[in-house]
């Protein structure tokens, strides 16, 4: 009787563990970022939790969008609210993959698994008069562009016309 309630225990926490573990897909900004980031270590820093998080707060200051809210989240930026990059460091100087820091980062911050990347515009294939002056000015703000005295969606389109031949080589469009 006794070895069955043991089996029954192992069996529920695996159903757990699998439960908790990430989907395809999810926790994407959290996971890429890191990644990203973990790229960018050098291999003595990567031992050491508080040059790590020295690093991240230097990579967070050129971060943008998605990755910039991440990094507000976890204590990144000098305007965060909250501060778990030991939740970050630590792990990241064991080896740990990307995806289960993400999994701690959540049981500690919801937040951070919410955020989703953009979808991309497809400048090649897409009517520009068919996109709303957001996605427009998405696309000016992705080329780090501004159009100034740009009032109406057409002053957005053809400042973006002027521009392509510029963009339309880099890959992250």
């Amino acid at each position: 009787m006794y070895k069955l309630g043991v089996f029954h225990l192992l069996l529920l926490a695996a159903v757990a563990q699998v439960a908790l573990s990430l989907k395809e897909g999810e926790c994407e900004v959290c996971v890429k970022t890191i990644e990203k980031f973990a790229a960018t270590l050098a291999d003595d820093v990567k031992k050491d939790p508080k040059l790590i998080e020295a690093e991240f707060k230097k990579y967070c200051k050129n971060s943008k969008s998605k990755e910039n809210r991440f990094c507000y989240y976890l204590g990144g930026l000098e305007e965060s609210a909250t501060g778990i990059l030991g939740e970050l460091s630590k792990p990241l100087s064991w080896s740990m993959p990307a995806d289960k820091i993400c999994e701690k980062l959540r049981k500690k911050d919801a937040q951070i698994c919410d955020l989703r990347f953009d979808k991309q515009i497809d400048l090649k294939n897409v009517d520009l008069k068919k996109l709303k002056v957001r996605d427009l000015k998405k696309i000016l703000n992705d080329w780090d562009e501004v159009c100034d005295g740009c009032l109406e969606k057409t002053d957005f389109i053809k400042r973006i016309e002027e521009l392509k031949p510029k963009y339309m080589g880099r890959s992250d469009l």
